[in-house]
């Protein structure tokens, strides 16, 4: 089963699967109607209705083993007819286009706005509105200070302590001391 579908015409062909010789066609005009149709109880069946060169019609039932294949068969199906369907309304547009909306003024007609402007401190125009004042909280986003002000105590000071990893070579030379404690030594001393 081949779903060919070429410019306007759709048609299901049923094909020998082994030498590809036409069994029968089935040339599809509208979906659903009557070429083709769906049974009431169950979405993988579909009737038929095939047709030879002579014009001569018949009508078959052929069905699914896999309900992907039958949707992917009504899918393809609709996507064909939208396409038609969105190629006629194209058409329709070309010759009648859309009429536009005027929005403009006739002759005659006004337009009143009520704007409440008032003025206050000078020339600043401040819209009805009161103008903050200039150190105000809030005023400009600013947050206030937090009440109380509380004040952090002050981190404790660092002391070199002595372990015996860490001892001078000598203990009473306090350049051999400032050596091996680098900033500590002198940190300490100024203190």
């Amino acid at each position: 089963m081949k779903l060919v579908s070429k410019g306007n015409d759709c048609t299901i062909k049923l094909e020998d699967k082994n030498s590809g010789e036409l069994f029968a066609k089935c040339p599809i005009e509208t979906y659903p109607g009557m070429a083709i149709e769906a049974v009431a109880d169950s979405s993988r069946y579909f009737v038929l209705r095939i047709q030879d060169d002579n014009g001569r019609s018949a009508f078959i039932g052929i069905g699914f083993t896999d309900r992907s294949d039958s949707f992917d068969l009504n899918v393809a199906l609709q996507d064909h007819f939208k396409r038609l369907q969105n190629d006629q309304e194209i058409e329709k547009e070309k010759d009648t286009p859309k009429q536009q909306l005027d929005l403009s003024f006739k002759e005659g007609q006004t337009i009143k706005i009520n704007m409440k402007i008032t003025k206050k401190d000078g020339n600043e125009v401040t819209g009805g509105r009161p103008k903050p004042k200039a150190g105000a909280a809030g005023g400009l986003g600013f947050l206030p200070p937090p009440p109380g002000g509380v004040k952090m105590p002050a981190p404790p000071k660092l002391t070199p302590t002595s372990s015996p990893s860490h001892q001078p070579k000598s203990s009473s030379d306090p350049a051999a001391q400032a050596d091996n404690w680098g900033e500590f030594a002198s940190a300490n001393e100024e203190r």
